[in-house]
């Protein structure tokens, strides 16, 4: 561990001595050409466009939203305030965080399924569909992006919604950053921001390091992350951008589920067998891009994008059985983006066509552990390879200066293939290959130079990921009874904001699901989970986001949901469950920022969080209740110098110490449904820049 943690410095001090394309706040004339309005230009959609150009629900959490008082260590914190948006699971590091884009991704037991995560361009969703988020850094953080909606038509496979971050490059906010954190549970966390520009040259570092204990027994993480950019201006129209991102997770425990009965006797308490098998993960990735840009590509803009990611993982679960597994795991891809404007007769068409290509290769094993704790031999040896190429185009065509009509359309081929090292049960080789056609439509209206509707449809699919394909049967292979999901988008919108500071986006959502895949466990197999395709479901809903600006020291943000997720039509093993609901997903949320801004960084932001109850199983047998929390935090600043500032700030989350789950393990074996949720915690934090 010593010599990683030495090389995480090493590349620190190295890219101080010596990206994509993302969020940009410019000033823009209005559709009358009378007044200048401040307009955000978003890039996640991939063709670039003014927020109210475009004809799908995007949300966008700013620089600020995500540092201010924040700990920056979990996705939850930023993206509280985007309504369609559910995260669970923020206190098991072995787990990871679950996210769910209007119930997309809900069914991941860990992980996360069926949204596209990007970060500065580099996607971490692999190509059979799962993610991995452990190697964000929110710390340098400039912008994250969310579109709330089945995505397929710009990213592929696994785009039920899309999370985009873009982190900094030095040339905006230069300057170091050293800030230290420490609160309840034993949680410490230190880390190190720099960059800045120097002619053509620019450049930006961020080291973080992050231990905990934990809340619950057996829950301790340690953690270190490097994240670095350094680009180079060629000329006026054409940069270099290389990225590295580095993550060392030595140890982060797993203090599995519980039942109710075990929750009512002691909340911190571990899960069966987690302490005698020291249940976790450990974690190396390793993580390097190359981007270039050409705004003079001919008549257009060229953007051209190459990666490589390397990840060692190893997990034991808390059972005896087939529970030691790891792999090692090769991950690379490159994509080229065409963007051009041009005129279809007196209407201005704007485009991009581009295609996109990755590989994944994971060396898997598994291995039987005894009731003693011995490992006694594998019975799972095997090389899993998943190739997917895609090409799309997309284009908006300006009607006239109000209206603004949106087509795109995708093809993608994904191949799925396992070939079995370890035959002495029969060879369970195989591959699968999905050929799938995506499309989009979406018509805007801009009826006031800040105001808009737009309406806009859109189809996605998802293949079973190669944990999702695992054979209930046994031994290795492909579930031959598992076949993709696909969905059908509808939405309708409003966004704008007035003069008197208020801002609003409105969507209505409707999104049918065919062959939904959903996750259950077979008696006797503990936490192993299989997974089969559930019919149909609808998912249909009501996003609210309003901002306030009340004065020059108060702002009011609020974000609430109300959907309807149900199963249409499904039958398991001859039990019916059409009409209910799906498990995991709560049909209301609403969480609300109070933010009081004085002088010198002073400020005190007050949070509400409101989460609806849930079921945690198919048959609707296990509920959930519903729970709010309170959360507060403040800070105050000082400037030391010309170039040095000092900020010190402080939160309690759940202040009222309310009992409440931080994750329900959906259809869990053994009636091991529940996560416990801390109650009243603290942290407080000291940063210096200069």
């Amino acid at each position: 561990m010593t010599t990683r943690r030495t090389l995480l410095l090493a590349l620190a001090g190295a890219m101080t001595a010596g990206t994509a394309h993302g969020e940009e706040i410019e000033t823009v004339d209005a559709v009358d050409n009378t007044d200048a309005v401040e307009t955000m230009v978003i890039s996640a959609p991939r063709l670039a466009r003014e927020l109210y150009d475009t004809p799908a629900a995007v949300s966008t959490v700013e620089r600020e939203s995500i540092r201010r008082g924040q700990q920056r260590v979990r996705l939850d914190e930023s993206l509280g305030q985007v309504p369609g948006v559910f995260i669970q699971n923020r206190d098991n590091f072995a787990q990871g965080q679950r996210i769910a884009i209007r119930g997309f991704g809900a069914r991941a037991p860990f992980g996360v399924r069926g949204i596209t995560i990007l970060m500065d361009g580099i996607p971490y969703t692999l190509p059979d569909g799962q993610a991995q988020i452990d190697a964000i850094d929110l710390d340098s953080a400039e912008s994250i992006e969310v579109i709330r909606g089945p995505s397929s038509v710009l990213y592929g496979n696994a785009a039920g919604g899309v999370i985009s971050v873009t982190t900094a490059d030095g040339r905006n906010n230069p300057g170091t950053r050293l800030r230290v954190e420490g609160g309840s549970d034993d949680y410490r966390k230190a880390s190190l921001q720099t960059g800045g520009a120097n002619g053509d040259w620019s450049h930006h570092v961020s080291l973080s390091a992050l231990n905990q204990n934990g809340y619950r027994d057996h829950s301790s993480v340690e953690k270190y992350l490097l994240n670095a950019k350094l680009r180079r201006e060629l000329d006026e129209d054409r940069a270099l951008t290389a990225i590295v991102n580095l993550l060392d997770n030595p140890r982060s425990e797993d203090p599995g589920g519980l039942t109710r009965e075990q929750v009512g006797e002691k909340r911190h308490q571990a899960g069966a067998f987690t302490k005698e098998y020291d249940t976790g993960q450990s974690v190396d990735q390793q993580v390097v891009g190359l981007q270039y840009e050409d705004l003079a590509a001919g008549p257009g803009e060229l953007y051209v994008k190459g990666f490589y990611s390397w990840r060692h993982f190893e997990q034991q679960l808390p059972y005896p059985g087939d529970s030691l597994l790891g792999y090692d795991r090769d991950f690379f891809g490159a994509s080229a983006e065409y963007h051009q404007t041009l005129s279809l007769g007196d209407m201005p068409l704007r485009y991009v066509a581009g295609v996109d290509a990755a590989h994944q290769r994971d060396d898997r094993w598994r291995r039987n552990v005894a009731f003693s704790g011995n490992v006694t031999g594998k019975v799972e040896d095997e090389t899993q390879s998943a190739t997917s190429t895609g090409v799309f185009v997309q284009g908006d065509l300006d009607l006239d200066d109000q209206w603004t009509a949106s087509l795109g359309a995708r093809y993608d081929r994904v191949r799925l293939k396992i070939n079995d090292d370890l035959t002495t049960e029969g060879d369970n080789s195989g591959d699968r290959e999905f050929n799938e056609w995506s499309g989009s439509a979406g018509l805007s209206y801009r009826y006031l130079p800040d105001h808009q509707a737009y309406v806009n449809t859109g189809t996605s699919f998802e293949t079973p990921t190669f944990s999702e394909f695992a054979n209930p049967a046994g031994g290795g292979g492909f579930n031959s009874s598992v076949e993709p999901q696909k969905a059908w988008n509808r939405e309708i919108g409003l966004r704008g904001h007035f003069n008197n500071g208020l801002n609003y986006d409105v969507a209505l959502f409707s999104v049918r699901v065919r062959d939904e895949l959903v996750p259950y466990s077979l008696e006797g197999d503990n936490d192993r989970t299989f997974y089969q395709n559930a019919g149909d479901t609808n998912r249909d809903g009501l996003e609210v986001a309003l901002g306030w600006q009340i004065d020059e020291t108060w702002r009011l943000d609020s974000a609430l949901t109300l959907a309807h997720y149900r199963f249409d039509s499904f039958d398991a093993d001859g039990e019916r469950h059409d009409s209910n609901r799906i498990p995991g997903l709560p049909e209301q949320t609403w969480v609300n920022w109070l933010t009081w801004e004085g002088q010198d960084q002073r400020f005190a932001t007050l949070e509400t969080q409101y989460i609806g109850d849930m079921v945690a199983d198919n048959a609707n047998d296990v509920d959930v209740d519903s729970y709010w929390l309170i959360n507060l935090r403040a800070g105050e600043g000082w400037r030391l110098g010309n170039d040095t500032n000092l900020n010190v700030y402080a939160g309690i989350r759940n202040l009222f110490d309310r009992e409440h789950f931080a994750n329900t393990r959906i259809n869990a074996s053994n009636d091991r449904y529940f996560e416990p949720a801390p109650g009243r915690t603290f942290y407080a934090g000291l940063e210096v820049g200069f």
